[in-house]
């Protein structure tokens, strides 16, 4: 269990923009950053980072808290493992203590597999390293493809033994359940005697963008033509390969530092690419380019290169990914090398100064790379190059930005010597083709929506303005609780003539305090449950600690307070996701007027609690028409004063509606 001291001084020393800045590419948006959600699909920034408040709110989907909360809910840690992460990020040594046996038998199934996972990836190096057949085998294998003890230890490359059951053995012994050596794949089941899936392999380790092992791919060094070459592990709970990119961990921050990421096709691709000084590198691993895999690198760039081998065949069949790629409003640029050559063997015989210069002169636009590719099959064939430039405008298509399809459209033109209006034209008649087909949809999803209307009628959720006002003051209290601030008190005095009269006299008090008293005067207590304990946590963190700090409390807020505290905390950076300055609109800050903000409030939620009282009367008197009226209307109508004076205090008439 990690010390109580480790964790404090985790959350002093992490900073929220530097750990999601390694996840999600952040702009500066005043003194706040902005960037797509990491947690839906979307083209304009709703996720929101504050460096001041230190806290992150995701506005898509709802999702907030501090980089811990980050962490869990982005890589799916544990809040020890987001600990863990941290420490190990900013050098921070973790003192830790006994863990119980029970804290141990709370550690979920998935929790277990990366375990798992984790320690395969270490016995694979470690085998690979220093016992005689790894290094015989293994380390010598990845020396002959050029790659230096430094790449081997920076992508965790490994060797599982020949011995049909070496890993499993050495995993059982050390704790390791067979049933999570199974669930990931690295021991395939057999009654007699389970054995290894990767025997004879040399590994290759596949991690999350955040560096958990989720799976391996396995490489075959033998002949044996009955064996795949590369052996990948299966689809479970942690590893699903169309969502994972190979590399992605090692290449997050390059990507987003260079704007720019290059796609491969193999393990070995991405590893010489960075070896020879290009880290901005990830790879499908093989499979084909999936949506989900595109997504993962708009997170970091809207920027991709694709890099292809220099196979004429291999060219073809790997360009139908770019309408994914175009699909998903991304940028894309392709790179083919000579001949017989991959960004393997490339990487490896070139200086890195001739390899930067050489994907910056070859890099083309997609429109250009596929006329080059076609146009030599297409040129004396009227047929086929019919075929070409429907095929290109078919790519045009995919882009959502009209003005980049315009551009598009006239480079086309240019390059096939074809008018711009004919491809407009083309273009428009699968436009129509894409709506009518959405039309059909709609349709169909209308009648639906018609068929659930009917038989359950909608109702209009009327607004809640108590839920309102007690989020409010959680908001006041959050902003500016130890905010000292002018206030007006109003003192009953007796004048010289012996009659009674307001006084009005000002006061300073801490906000919080203000706060604090104007309920306890009176005897109001929050509805909401959430609201109501958040409160009495506050209002006790005010009064056991002088100086209050937003970063402080969260470390210490509790998990269920946490969501509802960062929703009211980031409140506010609505405005600046709008631009609202941007369009000369320049919203009143509550930081001009607190106290003012704070009365206002507080005179509102009386009046609410206040015209709920007599409507109570109201419905007492009309339930019993033959009782006695005349003191529940005395009381009306003193409640009625009451209210009179709030409209007077707030300078507006009140009516339910306000």
């Amino acid at each position: 269990m990690i010390s109580k001291e480790t964790i404090d001084k985790v959350f002093e020393t992490a900073r929220v923009e530097e750990v999601i800045g390694d996840f999600v590419q952040l702009k500066r948006a005043g003194s706040n950053f902005k960037g797509l959600s990491p947690f839906s699909d979307e083209r304009s920034p709703s996720f929101m980072v504050s460096p001041v408040k230190q806290i992150w709110k995701d506005f898509s989907s709802g999702k907030g808290g501090n980089a811990v909360a980050f962490l869990i809910e982005h890589s799916h840690f544990t809040y020890p493992e987001a600990i863990r992460y941290l420490a190990n990020k900013y050098n921070i040594e973790i003192e830790e203590t006994e863990q119980t046996d029970e804290e141990k038998a709370n550690t979920d199934v998935r929790e277990s597999m990366y375990l798992v996972s984790e320690f395969a990836k270490n016995y694979f190096q470690d085998t690979l390293l220093h016992s005689e057949e790894g290094k015989a085998i293994g380390y010598s294998y990845f020396k002959e493809r050029g790659f230096t003890s430094e790449t081997i230890k920076k992508f965790s490359l490994g060797y599982s033994p020949e011995t049909w059951d070496a890993f499993t053995k050495e995993a059982l012994g050390k704790g390791y359940k067979l049933e999570f050596l199974e669930s990931t794949g690295l021991t395939i089941p057999k009654e007699d005697r389970p054995f290894d899936r990767f025997k004879g392999r040399v590994m290759f380790p596949i991690q999350s963008m955040s560096g958990r092992v989720l799976g391996f791919g396995g490489r075959i060094l033998t002949n044996d033509k009955k064996a795949a070459k590369y052996l990948n592990s299966p689809e479970s709970d942690i590893y699903h390969k169309s969502k994972v990119l190979y590399g992605i961990f090692q290449a997050k921050q390059a990507i987003a530092k260079q704007n720019n990421c290059y796609l491969v096709e193999g393990y070995t691709d991405v590893i010489q690419f960075n070896q020879a000084g290009i880290e901005n590198v990830v790879s499908s691993s093989g499979t084909a380019l999936t949506s989900d895999q595109i997504r993962l690198i708009n997170r970091l760039t809207k920027n991709i290169t694709v890099l292809f081998d220099g196979d004429a065949a291999g060219l073809r069949a790997s360009i139908r990914g770019i309408d994914l790629i175009l699909e998903e409003g991304m940028n894309v640029k392709v790179c083919a090398f000579p001949d017989g050559e991959d960004p393997d063997s490339f990487a490896k015989k070139m200086p890195y100064e001739e390899l930067v210069s050489y994907l910056d002169e070859n890099a083309k636009d997609f429109i250009q790379f596929k006329a080059s590719l076609l146009i030599n099959d297409a040129k004396n064939d009227p047929i086929k190059k019919a075929d070409l430039i429907r095929d290109m405008v078919v790519s045009i298509s995919k882009i959502p930005d009209r003005i980049q399809r315009e551009i598009y459209i006239q480079e086309c033109s240019r390059i096939m010597d074809i008018s711009e209006q004919v491809l407009m034209s083309t273009l428009a008649q699968l436009d129509q083709k894409d709506i009518a087909e959405a039309g059909k949809k709609q349709k169909l999803a209308q009648k639906a929506f018609e068929i659930v209307k009917n038989e359950n009628p909608i109702q209009v959720e009327k607004i809640d303005i108590l839920y309102g006002l007690e989020r409010k003051i959680l908001e006041i209290l959050l902003l500016y609780g130890n905010k000292t601030e002018e206030f007006e008190d109003i003192l009953l005095k007796t004048n010289e003539e012996g009659e009674i009269e307001n006084t009005i006299e000002k006061k300073e008090y801490k906000v919080y305090q203000r706060i604090y008293l104007s309920l306890q005067e009176d005897e109001i207590e929050l509805a909401n449950p959430l609201f109501r304990d958040i409160f009495n946590d506050l209002i006790n963190y005010y009064h056991q600690n002088e100086n209050f700090s937003i970063e402080h409390y969260l470390m210490h807020l509790q998990p269920e307070f946490a969501q509802e505290v960062t929703d009211i905390l980031m409140e506010d950076e609505r405005v600046v996701l709008h631009n609202w300055e941007g369009q000369n609109i320049f919203p009143k800050t509550k930081n001009d007027t607190i106290s003012q903000y704070v009365s206002e409030t507080i005179l509102t939620l009386r009046w609410y609690l206040v015209d709920k009282i007599i409507e109570e009367i109201k419905n007492s008197i009309a339930s019993e028409p033959d009782s006695d009226t005349i003191e529940p209307l005395s009381m009306a109508m003193d409640y009625y004063k009451l209210i009179n004076s709030f409209s007077k205090k707030l300078g507006r008439v009140m009516s339910r509606n306000n």
